[in-house]
């Protein structure tokens, strides 16, 4: 997911991707501590994933006020 994606949608798109992501997260975490995960290098790209939506949240409400 590149950031150009995410000035796109609208805030409450954004604000419901984030939360999926969390979701997803704490999902792959969960998988780690059991040791279904395969693929640790997921953890860290949906944490980047998380930190672009997050921007992309705080850019939006500084150019809405």
């Amino acid at each position: 997911m590149k950031y150009t994606e995410l000035q796109d949608k609208s805030l409450i798109e954004l604000q419901q991707l984030l939360k999926d992501k969390k979701a997803e997260l704490f999902a792959l975490r969960i998988q780690l501590k059991t040791m279904q995960l395969t693929k640790t290098s997921q953890i860290s790209s949906i944490r980047k994933d998380i930190a672009r939506i997050s921007t992309a949240i705080s850019q939006k409400a500084v150019l809405d006020s």
